[in-house]
């Protein structure tokens, strides 16, 4: 696929639709049997929207979504393909397993609203140290700096907290990364937001989005 768009990442249309959301005790009652981890943000998740809010939060939660496939299939890639080590072997697996457990609960809270995960080629960045650390650091620039971007435009105080909750951890990722690729964790005292246009520019510059599964090596592009 040479070219990244909205149909690309929402490929059963849950981003551009407005879909009701899911009722307050489905949610609530997939996510007391799901172990994320915080109890705070379990809550805020599992809290009951307005009707008005739903539509909107929906989309976001969504796009919130695609981007955690992104990320959290990028890391169980590369670590299935043994091709890290060290200290970025240890970032890795400790990072993925947030980025799984954001997964599950995105879509815990989405229900049958939830967009299904694509499927990724990512062209040999899970497959050698240096290019992983460099895409590593972009995705987790990009995800905190997408987070901050529509965390105003949230309508339920429950998922906004819970973005909240989800946007400081993927910041620390960002720091994390950074420091083992030998560049300043927090270079700025202010960053800025990156809308929802220029995130999907970028990702589409990346090629990483497929329309089908990768048919040749490596076999654990998701």
């Amino acid at each position: 696929m040479s070219e990244l768009t909205l149909e690309s990442l929402d490929r059963d249309g849950a981003l551009t639709e407005a879909l009701a959301g899911v009722a307050g005790d489905s949610r609530a009652s997939f996510l007391r049997k799901t172990v994320i981890g915080g109890g705070a943000l379990l809550a805020a998740l599992a809290a009951p929207r307005g009707a008005e809010a739903r539509t909107n939060d929906t989309a976001i939660l969504n796009y919130a979504l695609a981007l955690e496939y992104l990320q959290a299939s990028f890391y169980d890639e590369a670590l299935r393909l043994r091709a890290l080590r060290g200290k970025l072997r240890q970032q890795a697996r400790v990072v993925g397993a947030h980025e799984r457990a954001h997964v599950s609960a995105l879509q815990g809270v989405l229900g049958g609203d939830a967009i299904k995960r694509p499927f990724f080629n990512f062209r040999g960045t899970t497959e050698d140290q240096d290019a992983f650390r460099k895409t590593a650091v972009a995705f987790e620039d990009l995800g905190t700096a997408a987070y901050k971007d529509q965390a105003p435009l949230i309508e339920s105080r429950g998922v906004l907290a819970a973005a909240i909750a989800i946007h400081s951890v993927e910041a620390r990722h960002a720091a994390w990364i950074r420091r083992l690729a030998g560049i300043v964790p927090a270079a700025h005292a202010f960053d800025e937001p990156l809308s929802k246009p220029k995130t999907i520019a970028l990702v589409a510059s990346t090629r990483f989005v497929a329309k089908t599964r990768a048919s040749s090596a490596p076999l654990f592009t998701g």
